[in-house]
């Protein structure tokens, strides 16, 4: 690190009124998880793409996943999929975590693989189908219990192609009364991830459509139901950031799933299209954490931040680094708009000036900010080339091609 670039950095946010220790202090809190999946192999709609030396069980998924937090510092936990991930002891996977420094996170139920759920899971009109489904949200209340999870993100690809092909008012009340009986099944604990999607694979109408959709139901179950927002599961042109101020001032924001998109749900890498996008979001989640309301603090302070990409084309461990490094980047630069500057010029009616001392936090290079942060954290300046420097990704290469497979 340059002494002299961090130098004229720091006296550069003294002039304008920030707090680097402060800043500093919210940066080394940060915590992002990543999937299970991300390590494995996955794909487009059209194709999965095998790679050498991926993992072929979900011990290797958390020895990969080891590798990501060791040179960032940020991902001290590791999201599951059931069945992708199923073992037969839950508590010697748990301590195989444990031991490479690592916590198992959310746990994600399956509901869209099997051949009976090609009409629905939990909205099928078959009630032993939806029995089924169920059972397997059940099973995976468990599986957390046993791993000492606290979070279940639930994703359902229900919904329908063709007006008419199913009651949509009785799909919503059987999708209301599964998380009524996987949501009694829960401990004190635990919360429940409320995702949505506006479309596919169901094109006419899905089942949890949109984020109003979630929440209300999130409301009907009770306080352990939260919203999980998917950052590449909007229309394009939506604001992402407009929706997270409304769920957190609800007190009803749980969750990210972190990834990037183009057109519609691409799974892309975070920050690497709409970076601006990722700033603002975390604008408005920094700026609901200097609220005088302790229960909007609290939702801001409990914010599960989790990576849900699909690395077709990418190598997975780089793929997992550049990803949470892009989240922290973007959160260290919102940490740098002065919020009082912004209320200041909102209390003017001056729209530039508002709008200017938002954007030119987004516009500092944060690089020197961040290799003083992990100076001080015994982390490497450059955590990508210092992956890359190791032979760990040659390593690897003797688990041969094609590995656990979505």
């Amino acid at each position: 690190m340059s002494d002299k670039a961090y130098a004229l950095f720091e006296e550069q946010q003294q002039a304008r009124g920030i707090d680097l220790g402060w800043v500093k202090q919210q940066l080394s809190k940060l915590k992002i998880e990543t999937p299970s999946w991300g390590y494995g192999d996955s794909g487009t709609r059209f194709k999965v793409f095998q790679k050498t030396g991926v993992p072929r069980n979900p011990f290797e998924k958390f020895e990969d996943a080891a590798q990501v937090h060791k040179y960032t510092g940020l991902a001290p936990s590791v999201a599951i999929h059931i069945p992708w991930d199923k073992v037969d002891d839950y508590g010697k996977l748990r301590s195989h975590a444990e031991g490479l420094g690592l916590a198992i996170g959310a746990v994600n139920p399956n509901l869209f693989q099997e051949e009976e759920y090609e009409l629905g899971s939990v909205t099928n009109a078959d009630a032993a189908i939806r029995r089924k489904a169920t059972d397997h949200l059940l099973e995976c209340v468990d599986i957390a219990k046993a791993t000492g999870s606290r979070e279940l993100s639930l994703w359902f690809a229900d919904g329908t192609n063709y007006p008419g092909q199913g009651d949509i008012r009785q799909r919503k009340a059987w999708m209301q009364e599964a998380l009524t009986e996987m949501y009694k099944a829960m401990t004190p604990e635990m919360r429940m991830l409320i995702e949505y999607k506006f479309f596919e694979p169901a094109f006419y109408h899905t089942d949890l459509a949109d984020w109003g959709m979630a929440y209300n139901l999130a409301q009907k179950l009770g306080p352990q139901a939260e919203v999980l927002v998917d950052t590449g599961h909007h229309a394009q042109g939506t604001n992402i950031e407009h929706i997270v101020a409304y769920l957190i001032d609800e007190q009803r924001l749980g969750g990210f799933h972190f990834n990037s998109r183009k057109y519609a749900d691409d799974d892309l890498i975070v920050g690497s299209v709409n970076p601006y996008e990722l700033f603002l979001i975390f604008y408005q989640i920094i700026g609901a954490g200097l609220d005088q309301d302790a229960g909007v603090r609290r939702t801001v302070e409990d914010i599960a931040y989790m990576i849900d990409q699909s690395h077709n084309i990418e190598q997975k461990i780089p793929a997992m680094i550049r990803s949470v490094l892009n989240v922290q980047t973007q959160y260290a630069k919102a940490l740098l708009i002065n919020h009082e500057e912004v209320a200041e010029a909102q209390r003017r009616a001056d729209v530039l000036g508002a709008e200017d001392a938002v954007r030119k936090a987004f516009e500092f290079d944060v690089t020197p900010l961040l290799h003083a942060l992990r100076e001080e954290q015994g982390l490497p300046l450059d955590p990508m080339k210092a992956y890359l420097d190791t032979s760990y990704g040659k390593d690897i290469l003797v688990r041969g091609k094609g590995g656990a497979s979505w």
